[in-house]
């Protein structure tokens, strides 16, 4: 069997292209949606539906009673939402059992780029390790690669992604794949900076930013790698993505 190919991609249209192509693709948001949704499922919530812009999510939520209305814009809870985008708010008091409808700056998006893809999962530091196991599995089943998409700051670089894409490089590398230049990066990225890997995290301009407006926790809690096994799964339930 040929080693599977693990890739990078930055770009939305790279990701819409690893989709069509039938990869299965990565997503990655470290600061803070899939981190959130990560906490979320794994605190028993029923499904998190992602909504690229604030009105399509007040109509989502219309149509699902009893579900949460949750997201951020500028770090921020939007004006009439339940629950902002800071995991710690997920709690398995708030949320178990529950519909979350889910609409942030630069992670959902990336989410809804996926959209023409069989095999999309979630990933952050909090279960780098279980979605790297999950991904070779389904690429190894599949005979297809693998492409870890970074969401970045408003799709821009940020480090954070891509050092958490190494994380994931890093447990990859343990079966037979083939790295592209940007993931070999990333790997060696980690590799370098993992210890301590939350002093890093810490000084990033998007950490700084969300500093700024008082989520030093936030910061903290995201920087743990290996807090969960869940892997979060996107498929399509009518018109609009569904992740559980």
């Amino acid at each position: 069997m040929p080693p599977i190919s693990v890739d990078l991609a930055f770009a939305r249209k790279d990701i819409l292209r690893a989709s069509e192509e039938g990869k299965v693709i990565v997503v990655i948001d470290v600061l803070r949606a899939t981190s959130t949704i990560i906490t979320a499922l794994s605190n028993g919530a029923r499904a998190v539906i992602p909504a690229e812009t604030l009105r399509e999510a007040r109509i989502l939520w219309k149509r699902y009673p009893g579900s949460l209305l949750a997201g951020e814009r500028s770090g921020l809870k939007p004006r009439g939402f339940h629950l902002g985008n800071s995991p710690l708010e997920f709690r398995r008091e708030i949320v178990e059992g529950k519909t979350i409808i889910l609409s942030t700056t630069s992670g959902t998006r990336t989410i809804g780029a996926t959209k023409a893809s069989s095999h999309t999962l979630l990933a952050a530091f909090l279960n780098a390790s279980a979605a790297a196991e999950r991904a070779l599995q389904i690429a190894g089943e599949e005979g297809v690669g693998i492409t870890l998409a970074p969401s970045g700051l408003r799709q821009s670089f940020s480090l954070e992604d891509f050092l958490c894409a190494g994380a994931i490089a890093f447990k990859l590398q343990e079966a037979k794949v083939e790295f592209s230049d940007f993931a070999l990066g990333a790997l060696l990225a980690f590799q370098g900076l993992r210890q301590p890997l939350d002093r890093y995290i810490w000084d990033c301009y998007h950490a700084k930013e969300l500093r700024k407006k008082g989520f030093d926790a936030d910061v903290r809690f995201c920087s743990r790698l290996d807090l969960f096994r869940k892997v979060p799964v996107v498929g399509v339930d009518g018109d609009h993505l569904l992740i559980v």
